[in-house]
């Protein structure tokens, strides 16, 4: 879906084959009265969606939003104020992860996912990225060579690249049906694998690297 006047926010949904729960995040956007446009990419991989998405945009700012986010006006309204404080367009922006149909053991994963990105400047990408395009592409995009943790390495690209991460004080939710289907604890354990296996040769790089700017 283009709007006919160019956009100053792109959003682009991946679509994993098929996918649904996209619909429901429709009918958020459609409620907003956000300028925007609205891409949604099904590629070989969840990168290579991104990436086409991001190539197709036509807005100033790109928004990454998994299908089965859900948005609210709250989450609007905090991200054009981190937009607007962002006057360089320079940043990487990232919302508060919170859970739909949470309980005790998700607001758990949500807490320690919260935690792990303001102290350790790790947000992953159900946490709603959003980036100029300028930087965006700067940055190479999406690793499409992976099979998994694209955004983690992304985000990592940004860290090396000396591009800052600006948390935006509003929580998006997002499904937990991956915790239902395959088990709470194979999931939880699995995402720390992930996350210490991905990270710990991209940190030694960080270390190492001469300081980079875009």
């Amino acid at each position: 879906m283009r709007d006919s006047v160019r956009p100053q926010l792109s959003i682009i949904i991946p679509l994993a084959p098929e996918e649904t729960e996209q619909h429901y995040l429709l009918k958020d956007l459609a409620n907003s009265s956000v300028h925007r446009e609205i891409i949604q990419s099904s590629e070989q991989n969840r990168a290579s969606s991104l990436n086409l998405g991001a190539k197709q945009a036509q807005g100033q700012w790109l928004w990454f939003l998994h299908a089965d986010s859900r948005v609210n006006q709250d989450n609007l309204r905090a991200l054009e104020n981190s937009l607007n404080q962002d006057q360089q367009g320079a940043a990487l922006h990232y919302f508060d992860l919170g859970f739909k149909d949470s309980n005790r053991l998700l607001r758990s994963n949500a807490l320690g996912a919260n935690l792990r990105s303001r102290l350790l400047g790790c947000p992953y990408g159900d946490q709603g990225f959003c980036i100029s395009k300028k930087v965006f592409l700067s940055l190479g995009g999406f690793p499409e060579d992976q099979p998994y943790g694209e955004d983690l390495l992304f985000v990592w690209r940004a860290h090396q690249a000396r591009v800052p991460l600006q948390r935006i004080a509003s929580t998006l939710l997002t499904s937990s049906r991956k915790y239902s289907q395959q088990g709470w604890l194979k999931v939880t354990l699995l995402h720390q694998w992930y996350w210490l296996r991905l990270s710990l040769p991209e940190l030694f790089k960080l270390i190492g690297q001469p300081r980079r700017r875009l």
